[in-house]
């Protein structure tokens, strides 16, 4: 029975671990967000209701959404073309930015 518990807690620190190196820097984030401003406000809420708000968004939403207008799943005349130019990387550090917002 101990041993079945250790065996747990090692699978678990192992998931919490992994998620934890895949997630975005979000001071790297709000440095490239400075493009995402011009439509979503410069604090990640847009003045304009055509342009979602970002701000407190949850990162792993926004990451599947910028994937989607990169790979074309997902079209926007305005958007496709912006997370066309995106790594990976920047993708996880603009979704971590965001969802760190209030």
């Amino acid at each position: 029975m101990k041993k079945m518990i250790v065996i747990a807690a090692l699978v678990a620190g192992l998931g919490s671990f992994g998620s934890a190196m895949a997630a975005g820097d979000a001071a790297a984030g709000k440095v490239k967000a400075a493009v995402c401003a011009a439509c979503h406000g410069a604090n990640g809420v847009s003045a304009n209701a055509l342009w979602p708000n970002l701000a407190g968004q949850k990162a792993d939403y926004m990451l599947k959404q910028m994937k989607a207008f990169k790979d074309g799943t997902r079209k926007d005349p305005l958007m496709s073309p912006q997370a066309a130019q995106l790594s990976d990387q920047d993708m996880e550090n603009l979704a971590a930015y965001f969802s760190s917002l209030k």
